[in-house]
């Protein structure tokens, strides 16, 4: 199901597409969606790999430092991360 977050109207997408046709042709637009998910996974994936960074990087650090104020202060860090990256996941 697709969730707009504009409160567009059936009839206003339907406007939007016939535009989007007209404009760029019914043999693009497939195109345009895909690069579109491309570079949704490629951000999707960078973020994920910046996450994994962080998180193996502090727990290294907290190995080496052994402190629980540490922890305290990392799980807010991933907290944090969790909720900036929550808006780019999909929802299903």
């Amino acid at each position: 199901m697709l969730v707009l977050p504009l409160f567009i109207s059936g009839a206003e997408i339907a406007f939007i597409m016939f535009i989007l046709v007209m404009v760029f042709g019914a043999d693009k637009i497939p195109e345009i969606a895909r690069g579109l998910g491309k570079g949704m996974r490629t951000l999707k994936d960078a973020t994920n790999d910046i996450k994994n960074e962080i998180t193996n990087s502090a727990e290294k650090h907290m190995q080496d430092a052994g402190g629980e104020d540490f922890k305290k202060e990392v799980e807010e860090v991933k907290d944090d991360i969790e909720e900036i990256t929550g808006s780019i996941k999909r929802k299903n």
